[in-house]
């Protein structure tokens, strides 16, 4: 059984955390500065508050960071500048080189670097959701999830091959998202959008459900 120390239990966090615990391991979090939201979910995924990201990086094997990309090299700077030497994952949705910035960062303190990146929803249930990981020790990582719903695949070749595919995926995702809501809009402006949706029913059936599908997700963006 291995210790990771997940930072922090957001949606995708929180499940994350819960497939290692399902997996078989010890899962911690910590609760300083973090809300009665984040508070909630850790426990209802089965977390152990470790109290502090100082505690976490004490008694972790792993350390896991699942947070908003734009936070993800201010948290790899706090596990490092705690002097953490042991493996740490960032599994946010950044670029090839933030991930690059970030091994640079917790390498410089002693801590060995994988890359992750996720593809799908918050993993509930398996065959929904992957998480790539790149880099020498990407194996390591793997094995923490083989008993829980998030499927890991280990990608070969560059140490930010994992950041490089989110990116690449997200690309044509929310590209294509963006391109049917820019053809509906023009569609609506020329008043020909029923028409549209008429010949789209009759010869691409699947772009009305997506297009209705884009708008929504935008929405409660």
């Amino acid at each position: 059984m291995a210790t990771i120390g997940l930072l922090h239990p957001g949606e995708m966090g929180a499940s994350v955390g819960a497939s290692g615990r399902a997996s078989g391991h010890r899962v911690l979090w910590a609760s300083e500065g973090r809300g009665a939201e984040t508070t909630r979910r850790a426990g209802a995924a089965g977390l152990e508050d470790a109290g502090t990201v100082a505690a976490i990086v004490g008694a972790s094997d792993v350390v896991l960071s699942v947070c908003p990309p734009h936070a993800a090299i201010a948290v790899a700077r706090s596990v490092a500048g705690h002097g953490f030497r042991k493996l740490y994952v960032d599994g946010n949705a950044v670029s090839p080189a933030t991930s690059r910035e970030i091994a640079r960062i917790v390498e410089a303190a002693g801590a060995t670097y994988v890359d992750g990146g996720i593809i799908g929803p918050p993993p509930h249930r398996p065959g929904t959701t992957r998480l790539y990981l790149s880099g020498a020790s990407a194996e390591r990582v793997k094995v923490l999830f083989d008993g829980g719903p998030l499927e890991a695949i280990v990608l070969p070749g560059e140490l930010t091959a994992a950041s490089a595919i989110k990116m690449c995926y997200a690309a044509w995702t929310k590209g294509s998202q963006a391109l049917l809501m820019a053809v509906r809009a023009l569609a609506t402006a020329e008043g020909v959008d029923e028409a549209l949706l008429a010949e789209w029913h009759r010869s691409q059936a699947d772009l009305p459900r997506r297009s209705e599908n884009a708008a929504k997700g935008t929405a409660r963006k």
